[in-house]
């Protein structure tokens, strides 16, 4: 006696996707596994040599220095006044007329902030564009 239903059983189609996923992952590894990412293990260079020293242009720059007592130095050249006219005047007699070129400003860490605002009003009444106030990089510790 079939105390069941009359319905038959028949069996549904499936796509088993676990073995694929495993093929595909194996596959990635050994790809990853056997890639070499080095750049330069396909290329053998031998690189030009130059002579440094013959290459490298000298870029002409106007240097101003401030010592720890606010004394002005244009170039190498000590400048007799702390005020902006005589400032302005010893750099005119190094740069010329080229106002083009870079400026270099040095001072001392111990040296007054009106001493360099003073130099930078000195250039930019000359019309220097192009400052670069130089630092040194602290020292490891």
């Amino acid at each position: 006696m079939n105390l069941g239903s009359n319905r038959q059983t028949i069996d549904e189609p499936e796509i088993n996707l676990i073995s694929l996923v495993d093929v595909v992952f194996c596959l990635i590894i050994f790809l990853v596994v056997t890639t070499s990412f080095n750049r330069h293990s396909g290329l053998k260079l031998q690189l030009p040599q130059a002579d440094a020293a013959a290459t490298a242009q000298k870029v002409a720059t106007v240097s101003v220095t401030i010592d720890a007592e606010g004394h002005y130095y244009v170039g190498k050249e000590a400048v007799a006044q702390r005020d902006v006219a005589s400032l302005r005047a010893a750099i005119q007699r190094v740069a010329g007329n080229r106002r083009d070129l870079p400026v270099v400003l040095t001072a001392d860490a111990r040296t007054q902030h009106q001493a360099v605002v003073t130099a930078m009003e000195a250039l930019g009444e000359l019309g220097f564009q192009r400052l670069s106030i130089a630092t040194a990089p602290e020292p490891h510790r």
